[in-house]
């Protein structure tokens, strides 16, 4: 069948079901279940009503509840279990959460994340809020705010790509076609493997999460800062305080709850951080993340015990902030 014609069927098919589920179910709760009639029509209808909304609901509710619930309830079996040789499974109970603690690189990936967690969000809203104050209101703070905002529609590999070629290095005496080396040579030093020295190299990582969250950092707290009333900065000028003042004592005390949304999620954002380490150092060097050695124990070492064990690690880490931003965010709503 031409894909096309596929395409079309499968459209009529799920619009035709959606409307023959609310047609049907409606039909079955007035005529059937509670019909508005007879002696009770009154209290029939006022129960109908109360159902209807929920009967709406019933199947987005169901498919999220499958689409969130399942995976999690089997990433949490398979990390109880072992893979028995010639199929099946057995139960290991806690025993793949110690392999994954004495695991010297779960060590490794548990403190690279600690760091990526302290520095990247901070550094990410701290240039944000300076990029969203010094373009608010400059001319052509427009044209800024969209230079720094763009590498937010670049994919978090694209980007290390780009910033791959920033500290691509070559040996000394040759042409150096990395940006960071050619500065370095320039000024009378030797090349470096940048993202070849323990350490510093996750730095060098950060760096680009930090380059693409700065603009989303930004636009939302650019919007924070022009909610701030006229009255309460108008009335620091006139008792005398200076630009920094104003913008530590007026500002950033009314703008706190935005950013510390904008804080918790790229929080979120770090603690998921995966692509930029496998296409940068692939975990080599030091640079281990817990989502790049979930990956290699699930997809290269066919450990599905521990890989599992350590996605759960990371649910559990992303959790409570996920929920403290959630309750932030409806705060800032309220």
């Amino acid at each position: 069948m031409h894909p096309a014609l596929q395409g079309v069927i499968t459209i009529i098919v799920g619009v035709g079901g959606c409307v023959a589920y609310f047609y049907f179910s409606n039909l079955f709760l007035d005529k059937v279940l509670y019909p508005a009639r007879g002696p009770n029509a009154g209290r029939n209808i006022n129960r109908a009503n109360l159902i209807r909304p929920w009967l709406f609901l019933a199947p987005a509710v169901i498919a999220l509840g499958l689409y969130l619930a399942y995976p999690v309830v089997e990433t949490l079996r398979l990390s109880l279990t072992n893979r028995v040789p010639g199929g099946g499974y057995e139960w290991a109970g806690l025993e793949n959460y110690s392999q994954m603690v004495a695991d010297p690189k779960f060590g490794e990936a548990l403190f690279n994340n600690m760091l990526w967690l302290f520095v990247v969000p901070a550094l990410s809203t701290a240039f944000g809020l300076l990029a969203a104050q010094l373009t608010d209101r400059i001319k052509w703070g427009a044209v800024a705010k969209s230079i720094i905002f763009m590498p937010m529609a670049i994919s978090f590999v694209g980007a290390a790509v780009i910033w791959k070629l920033v500290y691509d290095y070559r040996a000394a005496g040759e042409e150096q076609i990395g940006v960071l080396n050619a500065i370095v040579v320039s000024l009378g030093g030797e090349p470096t493997a940048w993202l070849t020295v323990p350490f510093w190299n996750n730095f060098f990582l950060m760096a680009v999460l930090i380059w693409i969250q700065t603009g989303f950092a930004m636009v939302i707290l650019s919007a924070a800062l022009r909610g701030i009333p006229e009255e309460t900065v108008e009335a620091a000028i006139v008792d005398g305080a200076n630009p920094f003042q104003i913008f530590f004592k007026i500002k950033v005390p009314q703008i706190m709850g935005t950013i510390v949304v904008v804080w918790t999620t790229i929080t979120i954002v770090v603690l998921k951080i995966f692509d930029i380490v496998f296409a940068m150092t692939n975990g080599q060097w030091e640079t281990q993340v817990l989502a790049n050695y979930m990956y290699d124990k699930l997809f290269r070492a066919n450990d599905w015990g521990v890989g599992s064990a350590s996605a759960m690690v990371i649910m559990l880490l992303v959790t409570p902030i996920l929920v403290w931003n959630v309750y932030n965010a409806r705060k800032e709503m309220r």
